[in-house]
């Protein structure tokens, strides 16, 4: 091992784990402390009369090499399953009936989705100019493509995801690679073709054409084995009080994290700590070290998220399932914010002769609604439901899993957040951030943020 103190990693969600799996194979000791008795924070999964039910994310999209170098060093390759050609298709409700989001020039025209106007108003993006403030992705689109797209295509989709409002969501920090296109290039159109030309020089993909996938069981595979391969590294049921720099050692400096274990206080000395919680508890364990930081962190907003599992027998279903499933944009005031199609995406999703269905409420738009009771929550989706898709009776099948902090909102001003990060990084040598409310909310983005973290602690080790 290359430090005889370890490098404590706090919190085994997916960012935590990779993190850890990165630094343990460059021969660093690790130690992962986790509040629970279960490694990969939300991306849980369960098995129920038949049915792979994903609790939290429910896919992956392929948008970096570190997912097959990780996959395939875990073993778990052949677990992996993409999904079905079918699901790049995605609905929009609009007037109560779903429409295709058109993907091609060609579609676009033929579209229903918009109107005449409204796709006359998207060749006025060629000639729209730079913003001179920080723009919530509400202005941003609705400057560059119009009212029309942003309440059919924009809206919907910050709620699919991110759950969130684009009246609030900042653009630069939200959406940073849709905005570079714009202070880089001067525009979306010219900008989305040649950025494709670097993606390629950087082997990477954009989101929109990156393969999505999952695994045989669920997305919950995936922390499960990053856990497996840490072995005794990982210790569960251990929750994090405090992060201080400890008294013994003067000349490296190194930090003590206390913790408590089954009701035991219990403290390690640690050569450098990543905190890789959500930015709530983060705040917590940094306040006395930092509490301007801390501060900051506690303005982050998680908003509540409801996911709602439905099982249908396949003829009580009058909708073609061709698709990833649709959004719902708040113009349409429903209850529901969208459903993904999960059996029509994924095998083994669902018991033969049915369909399987996950449908997301609350978030940002409506937040009260995940405080309703089960039977009043099951009342709107099923409802929401039968409309939408034109089910005939009754669910077979139901789960209900509420988020109480889902998603971290990259709101306007959330610049100035991440200004106090780094600042703290700076000011702190040996403690590191690592989490979703850094660097992007998607899978791809936390392993991306995993291995600079892992990086940079690897270069503060050196020079310590």
């Amino acid at each position: 091992m290359k430090n005889s103190q370890p490098i404590v990693v706090i919190g085994a969600g997916i960012s935590g784990l990779a993190t850890a799996w990165f630094l343990q194979r460059a021969n660093h000791n690790v130690l992962l402390l986790e509040k629970n008795k279960y490694p990969g924070g939300t991306m849980q999964s369960i098995s129920q009369e038949g049915y792979v039910i994903d609790l939290g994310p429910n896919s992956a999209l392929e948008t970096t090499p570190l997912f097959d170098t990780i996959l395939t060093e875990l073993g778990i390759k052949s677990q992996q399953v993409y999904a079905n050609r079918n699901s790049s298709k995605r609905y929009i409700l609009r007037n109560g009936k779903l429409h295709p989001l058109p993907m091609t020039p060609q579609a676009v025209l033929a579209t229903r989705l918009w109107s005449f106007r409204g796709k006359l108003r998207l060749l006025g993006e060629l000639f729209a100019g730079r913003a001179d403030h920080e723009e919530s992705i509400a202005e941003f689109v609705n400057r560059r493509l119009g009212q029309e797209f942003l309440d059919y295509a924009i809206d919907p989709f910050v709620a699919g995801v991110y759950a969130g409002n684009p009246e609030q969501l900042s653009v630069r920090v939200a959406f940073p690679k849709l905005y570079a296109l714009e202070e880089k290039y001067g525009g979306l159109i010219k900008g989305t073709i040649k950025g494709a030309r670097e993606r390629k020089r950087r082997a990477e993909k954009a989101k929109a054409t990156a393969q999505m996938f999952s695994f045989i069981q669920g997305m919950n595979t995936f922390p499960a084995a990053i856990a497996e391969a840490l072995g005794k590294r990982v210790k569960y049921n251990s929750s994090v009080i405090a992060v201080s720099p400890s008294r013994r050692r003067r000349r490296n400096k190194t930090w003590n994290v206390v913790y408590e274990s089954r009701n035991a206080k219990e403290s390690v000395e640690a050569s450098a700590v990543i905190i890789a919680a959500p930015a709530y508890a983060t705040s917590s364990i940094i306040r006395e070290i930092d509490p301007a930081c801390a501060d900051a962190l506690s303005r982050i907003y998680y908003p509540p998220v409801a996911m709602v599992f439905t099982g249908f027998p396949l003829r009580q279903i009058r909708q073609q399932l061709d698709g990833f499933g649709y959004l719902v944009p708040s113009k349409e005031s429903r209850s529901i914010l969208g459903t993904i199609w999960s059996s029509a995406i994924f095998p083994n999703r669902a018991p033969e002769g049915y369909a399987a269905f996950t449908t997301f409420v609350g978030g940002s738009r409506q937040p009260e609604m995940v405080e309703l009771a089960d039977d009043q929550l099951l009342d709107h989706v099923i409802s929401d439901l039968r409309s939408i898709m034109n089910i005939q009776g009754d669910p077979s099948f139901t789960l209900i899993q509420r988020w109480e902090k889902a998603i971290p909102q990259y709101n306007l001003g959330y610049g100035e957040i991440l200004k106090q990060l780094d600042l703290f990084e700076q000011n702190h040598k040996g403690l590191f951030f690592c989490s979703n409310y850094r660097g992007g909310i998607a899978v791809g983005d936390c392993l991306i943020s995993a291995e600079k973290t892992a990086q940079k602690v690897e270069e503060h080790l050196t020079r310590q």
